[in-house]
């Protein structure tokens, strides 16, 4: 998600300097297929989230390394 982050500012940063609508128009279809797929995916990672959670597995569990006395190995 971070890589369609970094693009889309690319891709602002080069419509504000260049203003020829031959170059413009794509790279504002570009900048809009980037926006999506950061959706997406953000979309994905919620659904797989949600999933394992159900199922009594965690995305993020701060419980599970805690050390309960006795010897660690």
């Amino acid at each position: 998600m971070a890589a369609e982050q970094k693009a889309r500012t690319t891709y602002d940063n080069i419509l504000r300097v260049v203003k020829d609508p031959e170059v413009c128009d794509p790279i504002r279809y570009l900048r809009e297929r980037e926006i999506v797929h950061f959706q997406r995916f953000g979309e994905a990672l919620r659904i797989c989230q949600e999933k394992l959670d159900s199922k009594d597995f965690y995305a993020f569990n701060p419980g599970f390394d805690k050390f309960q006395g006795g010897t660690m190995n």
